[in-house]
């Protein structure tokens, strides 16, 4: 998430350093899919493209399977589009209902070295491979970071702020001694992966299943073969007794000879937890360091960039001077709901995958009416559970802030879904995706300030763009006549965030406009409305 947040800002003219304790990215595959939010994100960035063309190639189907070993007949087959089709589709859709981007399969150790290219290309931002973090010391006036190089040498840097992206061991989150609560250690697994040139291409394996991303394990070791982004190599997860049985594993999990290196095994455990706070002071949590989540549902590293562009817009804000106090406060109150509500996608894609894995008994495999009996049923019911860890658009695309400072409050709202995308654009959501023209999104054109929406005239917007301007806050007023846009949305006025999540809307510009843009640039409201009444930096 450093490198993300490190991109976002040093975008935004922001000087910043991103410190890390790595001598250099390393070929570990710590993650495997950007959804379809974090490539809409990427998008917005103008990196998207690029992602799209170190990671997986386009038309390799992403289908799911259930298997007993790689030879073998499939248990159950789920079809997924790859993300050729996928994109096919959204350029087809005129409606609200897809993602301006598909997902794409990229693994870390694929991303980490692009995003690390695209940081240090930024003239506003230093990257520092192995450095570690020692210590901290925060006042009013900002930060100071203790960090200590490889061969021993001490940096010591003075900051504004201090983000922590440091992972779920955070010695930055320790630093202020905050805690991570919830389900910890739910079940330990090691995991391996593996360079493997030949076995994608000559899939299937006799009566084995075809090509696509997971294949799921029938046993009572929890094991799990990943295709990753190359398609050269493959991340097998499994409960073994040490490093040794992963290879055996994986043999046995292929089940036909191929040449295969094992390059890394390591252990994992499955956690379920939410920090106590996102940050202290001017000292802030994102990622990992925040919340832990099961991979099941793809969640961790997905809201972990939502983190991160949440808060290099605030951040930015504040460092160029219109922002007030309540715009950094309201990063805990909007993320920590999210990474909240993410945890409890996760448990209830976990939970599916581990009801399913739990039909497994002995004699499974065995060739009788009673080994076959026992496949069937597992089948059946893993035809449920399984789709819940992969069909999660509605975690995606569908969540929104709610009671933050900064967002209009306009009561009821939609109801949270994981697995359903509902398009809707109430306060607090991500302003839906709509094609405006050909290839061009609603999104592709609204800008790094504030923006507002207006689907009619828009004669009527000088009150707003005179409070704006009086406060200092960017804005630009976006016109579009199209019948069709007013219809999708809903409403006449939409203000949107450098995010692009929808901090008012109505039908008229009836709003006392002093008091919207303080509230939405972090201002206490109160008896003074304008922002240079009311002070304009946190």
């Amino acid at each position: 998430m450093g490198l993300v947040l490190a991109i976002a800002l040093g975008q935004k003219g922001v000087r910043c350093t991103l410190v890390e304790k790595k001598d250099a990215p390393e070929f570990l595959p710590k993650m495997e899919r950007c959804n379809a939010r974090t490539m809409e994100i990427f998008r917005r960035m103008g990196i998207a493209d690029k992602i799209r063309a170190a990671g997986l190639d386009a038309d390799v189907p992403m289908d799911v399977f259930v298997v007993t070993k790689m030879t073998e007949a499939p248990l159950l087959h789920l079809e997924y589009p790859s993300v050729s089709t996928a994109q096919a589709e959204i350029a087809a859709t005129e409606d609200s209902s897809q993602p301006a981007e598909a997902y794409q399969l990229v693994s870390q150790y694929t991303l980490e070295p692009l995003l690390k290219d695209i940081a240090e290309a930024l003239p506003s931002v230093t990257v520092m491979y192995g450095v570690e973090f020692e210590g901290q010391h925060q006042d009013h006036n900002g930060v100071t970071a203790h960090l200590c190089r490889a061969d021993g040498t001490p940096v010591t840097v003075n900051a504004n702020y201090l983000v922590g992206c440091d992972g779920g061991a955070s010695p930055v989150r320790k630093s202020l001694d905050i805690s991570l609560r919830g389900e910890g250690n739910l079940l330990k697994l090691r995991q391996a992966l593996y360079r493997c040139d030949d076995l994608f291409d000559r899939l299937p394996l006799g009566n084995g299943p075809g090509q696509g991303r997971h294949y799921h394990v029938a046993d009572n070791q929890a094991s799990f073969l990943i295709m990753q982004d190359s398609t050269r190599h493959w991340t097998l997860h499994a409960v073994v007794e040490d490093d040794a049985a992963m290879a055996r594993q994986f043999e046995q999990v292929v089940g036909a000879h191929v040449d295969y290196e094992m390059l890394y095994v390591g252990e994992w455990k499955q956690n379920l937890l939410l920090a106590d706070r996102y940050g202290e002071g001017r000292i802030f949590l994102a990622g990992d360091s925040a919340h832990l989540v099961i991979p099941t549902g793809g969640l961790g590293m997905n809201t972990g960039v939502g983190d991160a562009i949440d808060l290099a817009w605030k951040l930015a804000a504040t460092l160029q001077g219109w922002a007030g106090p309540n715009l950094l406060r309201s990063y805990e109150v909007e993320r920590r709901q999210i990474g909240d509500r993410n945890i409890g996608a996760s448990r209830y894609a976990s939970t599916g995958r581990r009801k399913w894995r739990g039909q497994w008994q002995p004699g499974f495999n065995d060739d009788t009416p009673e080994g076959a009996a026992k496949r069937r049923n597992l089948a059946d019911v893993a035809d449920v559970e399984q789709r819940k860890t992969n069909e999660m658009i509605g975690a995606e695309l569908g969540y929104r802030y709610v009671d933050s400072p900064v967002i209009w409050d306009e009561p009821g709202g939609p109801e949270p879904l994981f697995r359903t995308y509902v398009p809707t654009a109430w306060t607090g959501v991500r302003f839906p995706h709509v094609w405006i023209s050909k290839g061009v999104s609603i999104h592709d054109v609204i800008g790094g300030g504030f923006t507002l929406v207006c689907f009619g005239a828009g004669n009527a917007t000088d009150p707003i763009e005179k409070a704006f301007l009086a406060c200092g806050l960017p804005l630009e007023v976006k016109i579009f006549p199209d019948d069709r846009l007013r219809a999708i949305y809903g409403r006449d006025y939409f203000l949107l965030r450098p995010d692009l999540h929808i901090a008012w809307r109505g039908n008229a510009l009836d709003v006392d406009a002093d008091t919207l843009a303080a509230l939405v640039s972090g201002h206490h409201v109160g008896h003074m409305s304008r922002c240079h009444e009311v002070g304009a930096h946190a």
